[in-house]
């Protein structure tokens, strides 16, 4: 068994698509059909479901995936503690970001590490708070620019930048040319509101206040996710709140509206893993702290 044949088939399991998989690691489809069933022969048992219309993890295969992304994590970890205990300067940093960072101080933080280091190779993945979490745990992600959570285990957190939810109404609703905004104002119109799976403090805040303000009644729409609040608000099928940054949408058809009695900001910050040994490392975090801007 070798490692590159664990780096493809991680890469199928996580396309689900051998296609696609062949061509993120370079490679034919067929040579990477071969290894993943050289590999499946060694095991002695079928990794992937394989049909005309998709491709499937086994049980045996998510016990695989699971056990190969920590193999290759580690094989990667250790690479990088040689290369920084040699005083070898950094050569790779793997980034994962919010949506809101991305178009927000991400910019900017890229922009001060390609003057630092120049030569430095960046990947950047996007991705949700959770997911981000998960990749500095494991060591696929070196940084991560998050919303804060109550309990990041043994992961470091700092935090750069505070931002308010305001009101979004559809332009073409009433409420869009009012000055000001009241508690009241909101009884006729229908609410959409966030419903996760994992309820986040940003819910909790939002359900206490429409239960306190007699609200929950008019809760209409429910969703999962700030783009999709949006989306309802825009098609005038009711208001929600929704963070500043959904200000700097393309094609926006709502307008943000602060709302008297209603004061929630969600913060953002960077993360780091204190055992990753990737070479400077430090610098890199300061140099993401150095972006603290704050709240408006």
């Amino acid at each position: 068994m070798e490692l590159r044949q664990l780096s493809y088939f991680v890469a199928v399991a996580e396309e689900l698509h051998f296609g696609r998989a062949a061509a993120k690691v370079r490679i034919a489809q067929p040579a990477l059909s071969n290894h993943v069933q050289a590999l499946e022969r060694e095991l002695g048992c079928a990794l992937f479901i394989r049909s005309t219309r998709r491709v499937e993890l086994t049980r045996a295969g998510e016990i695989f995936h699971e056990r190969c992304v920590g193999i290759l994590s580690e094989v990667d970890l250790s690479a990088e503690i040689t290369r920084a205990v040699a005083g070898k300067t950094i050569r790779q940093i793997r980034i994962g970001t919010v949506y809101p960072a991305t178009t927000g101080v991400l910019p900017a933080f890229l922009s001060k590490i390609a003057r630092k280091y120049p030569d430095i190779r960046i990947h950047i993945s996007s991705g949700n708070t959770g997911d981000i979490i998960r990749g500095l745990e494991n060591g696929q992600i070196n940084l991560g620019f998050i919303r804060p959570v109550e309990n990041i285990g043994s992961l470091r957190f700092s935090s750069i930048a505070h931002e308010r939810y305001l009101l979004a109404v559809a332009r073409t609703n009433r409420l869009a040319d009012q000055a000001e905004i009241s508690i009241d104002d909101l009884r006729p119109e229908r609410i959409i509101a966030f419903n996760r799976q994992n309820l986040s403090y940003t819910e909790r805040y939002f359900n206490e206040k429409f239960e306190e303000y007699d609200l929950t009644r008019n809760i209409a729409y429910s969703c999962d996710d700030t783009y999709s609040l949006v989306s309802l608000v825009s098609a005038g099928l009711g208001i929600g709140f929704a963070p500043e940054w959904t200000e700097g949408l393309p094609n926006r058809a709502f307008e943000l509206k602060a709302v008297r009695g209603i004061d929630f900001r969600i913060g953002l910050g960077v993360a780091w893993n204190k055992e990753d040994p990737t070479a400077s490392r430090d610098d890199i975090v300061d140099i993401a702290r150095s972006l603290a801007r704050p709240g408006r």
